[in-house]
C-alpha cells in the first residue's frame, strides 16, 4: 500500500490555504455587497475601519491591515509568538480582498442590492461574513483583530473570550455615535438614522456570530464507524498511527458462520470520514462498514467536558 496517500501532502497544504482564501473572500464580499454600500457597521476591526471610512474617508483595507499589524505586535509581546502563518496569511488576504472586491463588483450590481431593505442587507452581509470566518477558522486561519484583544484581556482577567469579543463588538458599534456620518449625497446623517445604523450593526454581529457557530459546529460533527475486515491488525495500525485516531478492537461472533471475529470501532470527525474511507479501501476493498453520526464526543482529541462538578 502506498502510504503517501495517508500523509498530509502538499495537496492538503494547498487545499487549506485555498479554503482560507475562499473564506476571507466571502467575508470581504459580505461587506462590499451588502454592508458598506448601505453605510452599515459591524463588530471587529473591520467594523471600526468602516466607521473611520464613513467619517474620514480612510480606506477600510488600509485601516484594517494597519490595526491588525499593531494588534499582532502587541499580542506577540504579551502572549508570545503563538500566532501561526495561517493567521498572518488570513489577515493579509482579508486586507487584499476588502480592496479588490470593492473595485471588481460592478456599481449597478451593488446598487441593486442596496435598494433592498437594510434589514435584508444586514442579514445577508452577516451570513456571508460569518460563513467566511467559519470557513477560515475551520482550516486553522484567523482574521485576528478583536480575537487578539480578547486573548490579552483573558491573560490578566478571568473571563470568557467569547463574551469579551461580544463586549468589544458592542463598544465598537456604539462608538459610531461619536463619529460623524454622511449619507450617499455627502450630507450629514440625521441622528435618528445613526441610531438605526447602530441597531442594524448589533443585528449584523448577532447574525454573523450565529453563522460562525453553525458552520464550526457542523465541521466538528463526529461519526462512529464499525469496520468488519479480515485485515484487522493492518487496518487498526494504519488508522491509529497514520490517521492519529483512537481505535478499539471489539471481539465479535458471526451468528450464521459461528466464527469468532474482531470488529474495529473508530470515532472521528465527519470531515475526516472521506479520508477514513480511503484508508479502508486501500487496505481491504472488501471490508464492510457501518457509519453513524453521534451527538457528542468528549475527551482527548475532541470536545472538552464543560460540566461543573461539585466539590
Amino acid at each position: 500500500m502506498n502510504k503517501t496517500i495517508l500523509q498530509k501532502s502538499w495537496v492538503t497544504f494547498v487545499k487549506e490555504y485555498l479554503l482560507i482564501t475562499l473564506g476571507v473572500t466571502m467575508y470581504a464580499l459580505g461587506w462590499a455587497m451588502f454592508l458598506t454600500p448601505n453605510n452599515m457597521i459591524g463588530g471587529g476591526v473591520t467594523g471600526f475601519a468602516a466607521i473611520l471610512e464613513y467619517a474620514f474617508k480612510l480606506p477600510i483595507p488600509i485601516t484594517y491591515f494597519v490595526l491588525n499589524i499593531l494588534l499582532l505586535v502587541i499580542g506577540t509581546k504579551i502572549l508570545g509568538t503563538g500566532f501561526g502563518a495561517k493567521t498572518i496569511y488570513a489577515i493579509i488576504m482579508t486586507s487584499i480582498m476588502l480592496a479588490v472586491t470593492k473595485e471588481l463588483i460592478p456599481v449597478d450590481f451593488v446598487a441593486e442590492f442596496s435598494q433592498d431593505s437594510k434589514i435584508v442587507c444586514t442579514v445577508l452581509g452577516g451570513i456571508m461574513a460569518g460563513v467566511g470566518i467559519g470557513l477560515s477558522m475551520s482550516q486553522g486561519g484567523s482574521t485576528g483583530g478583536t480575537d487578539i484583544i480578547a486573548l490579552v484581556w483573558c491573560k490578566f482577567k478571568h473571563a470568557s473570550p467569547g463574551k469579551v469579543i461580544l463586549i468589544i463588538d458592542i463598544i465598537i458599534i456604539l462608538s459610531s455615535l461619536l463619529f460623524p456620518s454622511f449619507d450617499k449625497t455627502g450630507a450629514p446623517m440625521p441622528y435618528p438614522e445613526k441610531v438605526a445604523i447602530v441597531v442594524y450593526g448589533l443585528m449584523q454581529v448577532t447574525v454573523c456570530g450565529y453563522a460562525i457557530d453553525l458552520y464550526i459546529s457542523g465541521s466538528k460533527q463526529s461519526v462512529q464507524a464499525f469496520i468488519f475486515t479480515k485485515k484487522v491488525k493492518e487496518m487498526a495500525d494504519v488508522i491509529a498511527f497514520d490517521m492519529k485516531r483512537g481505535v478499539t478492537v471489539l471481539p465479535a461472533k458471526g451468528w450464521y458462520s459461528k466464527e469468532e471475529k474482531e470488529v474495529i470501532m473508530v470515532v472521528t470527525r465527519k470531515t475526516d470520514l472521506n479520508l477514513l474511507l480511503r484508508y479502508v479501501k486501500s487496505i481491504d476493498p472488501d471490508a464492510f462498514l457501518s457509519v453513524s453520526s453521534v451527538m457528542g464526543v468528549y475527551g482527548q482529541g475532541f470536545d472538552t467536558i464543560k460540566v461543573k462538578t461539585g466539590k
